[in-house]
């Protein structure tokens, strides 16, 4: 009986070191591709260069994503980019057109280097970033 139990209790840790491992990915640009066709190209267009449908319709024109780096002095400007995405405190989310994002995406943090900095951020807000950084031209 102690050897079925031990087989069983060594499936189990094996299937939930699995889980963890799986988790434990960080996100890389083709997970902020699918999130960026999810949730932006309605607005910023499918290359992110703001002339997504929406976009005719809208106060300010989106900003084309593909010129952050250029506008920054050649730097992806990370914190600006996720302040401006997830919420800047300062401004909040009420002083602009974009969605707001938060809620339950706030539980699954990953850590990524902002300014030298290792920031508990978004899971999916890191992939984004990690996709923004790669339109750049």
């Amino acid at each position: 009986m102690s050897n079925s139990y031990t087989g069983v209790a060594a499936a189990a840790a094996l299937a939930l070191g699995l889980v963890a491992c799986t988790e434990a990915r960080m996100p890389d640009r083709a997970d902020g591709a699918a999130f960026f066709a999810a949730n932006c190209t309605s607005c910023h267009g499918p290359e992110g260069r703001g002339n997504g449908p929406l976009a005719s319709g809208l106060a300010t024109a989106p900003a084309d994503l593909t010129k952050l780096a250029a506008a920054n002095g050649g730097t992806f400007p990370e914190a600006q980019a996720l302040a401006y995405i997830y919420g800047d405190p300062v401004q909040g989310h009420l002083a602009r057109v974009m969605p707001e994002f938060g809620g339950a995406m706030a539980e699954d943090l990953v850590p990524v280097e902002i300014d030298g900095v290792l920031t508990p951020t978004p899971r999916e807000l890191a992939a984004l970033l990690a996709y923004l950084e790669s339109i750049q031209e």
